[in-house]
């Protein structure tokens, strides 16, 4: 289910909206910060899967799909903040402030990171795999759109494949992180499971 969302906004995003996004991770790390890192890479393999398929083309950019799933588990609030947790009520107001402040600084240095690796990664990516080994590139991605103008300005290509995917990271990642982190918060309350067994699900105020 989590790959087929993947599938459809990403597709609704790109070619009914024309929105310069990539948006096919946001239900990879939902699915990292709900089940674990195995059920995470098991939903980008399936996502990337069926859009190779739809675009008729294989698509190295899975590559970083993996790594932004070990660098959100890596850097992921930890089970004693309460990302998949529930409110406890009982808790006192200063230590759910307390909570809510943590996961917040937590999920902006994991939006951080993530936004500077996987624009990194990508342009290299992008710069071997259709630079170098010469494949032709056969669909439109969000970062064409600033390629352009750094064409125009003369840079290396590998620094114009890099600087190109940033701006569209700042935005994307924003979403993927924030908006991940959101949807695993409704899966819990739907009842999936946090990683880990039951003992360690703390919620969300506990001072333990």
């Amino acid at each position: 289910m989590a790959a087929g969302a993947n599938f459809l906004l990403n597709t609704l995003c790109v070619y009914y909206f024309k929105i310069p996004l990539f948006l096919d991770t946001v239900f990879n790390a939902a699915v990292c910060f709900t089940a674990g890192l195995f059920p995470g890479f098991v939903t980008a393999l399936l996502s990337y899967t069926s859009l190779s398929i739809r675009n008729g083309a294989f698509d190295p950019f899975i590559i970083c799909a993996i790594a932004e799933l070990l660098i959100i588990w890596r850097f992921r609030p930890s089970s004693r903040f309460g990302v998949t947790g529930r409110l406890d009520s009982a808790a006192l107001p200063e230590t759910t402030v307390t909570s809510f402040v943590s996961v917040f600084a937590r999920l902006m240095l994991l939006y951080i990171v993530c936004c500077l690796a996987i624009s990194l990664l990508g342009g290299i990516i992008d710069f071997v795999y259709y630079g170098l080994m010469l494949n032709t590139k056969q669909y439109f991605s969000a970062e064409d759109t600033f390629k352009i103008g750094l064409l125009r300005s003369g840079i290396p290509v590998l620094a114009m494949n890099i600087l190109s995917r940033i701006p569209v990271n700042l935005v994307d990642r924003f979403i993927v992180i924030f908006g991940g982190c959101f949807v695993s918060r409704m899966l819990s309350k739907l009842g999936f499971p946090a990683p880990g067994n039951a003992k360690n699900a703390i919620t969300l105020g506990s001072t333990e």
